[in-house]
């Protein structure tokens, strides 16, 4: 049902689609791919215990209905500072001129603070109109306070953009997933 489209470099060489886009990003080693699989039901996309392996735009169509998109990973990854730039400048670019992307989800690991560049994400998007939506991952693997912790460190600040309800998952214990399913119409 969910068939993987293709890897792609830039923005312009991603297909033109008519159906709604869905894009997940976070730090490396958030968990995105995992998630990303956990929502197919199917493994679709490669994870890696490799911090920043997801270095392309990988785009997967949903059955003609709608796409999933796992971007590279922000913050840890080591690659070059020119790397770094590039990957923020195609990031800019796929966020604000992907007419087709309705919701970008901005995945946080429950087990670590909020980082600086999970900040910067937020605020850009705030900026620039772009809908998002906070998803907390590894949530078996954290405790239910530094999950408080970071959830009132998230709305402490005004989020325009933001959707109010911030999801909390575990790709591994499938907790949540339904949850996103139902937000992207594939219940």
């Amino acid at each position: 049902m969910v068939k993987f489209v293709g890897s792609f470099e830039t923005v312009k060489s991603l297909p033109k689609t008519h159906f709604p886009e869905y894009a997940f990003i976070g730090r490396s080693n958030v968990g995105k791919s995992s998630l990303v699989n956990a929502i197919a039901g199917n493994v679709i996309a490669r994870t890696s215990k490799t911090p920043g392996r997801t270095q392309s735009l990988n785009l997967f169509n949903w059955g003609d209905r709608l796409a999933l998109m796992d971007l590279p990973g922000y913050g840890y990854a080591k690659t070059s500072k020119v790397d770094v730039e590039r990957w923020l400048a195609r990031l800019e670019e796929y966020l604000l001129t992907r007419g087709q992307l309705k919701r970008l989800f901005i995945l946080i690991d429950a087990r670590h603070e909020l980082k600086k560049s999970d900040k910067e994400i937020m605020d850009f998007c705030d900026a620039n109109g772009v809908p998002y939506q906070i998803v907390l991952t590894k949530i078996d693997k954290s405790n239910k306070s530094k999950i408080a912790d970071i959830k009132t460190e998230i709305i402490s600040t005004p989020r325009p953009a933001a959707c109010a309800e911030i999801l909390e998952t575990s790709a591994e214990k499938k907790i949540g997933i339904e949850e996103i399913r139902k937000i992207i119409g594939c219940k």
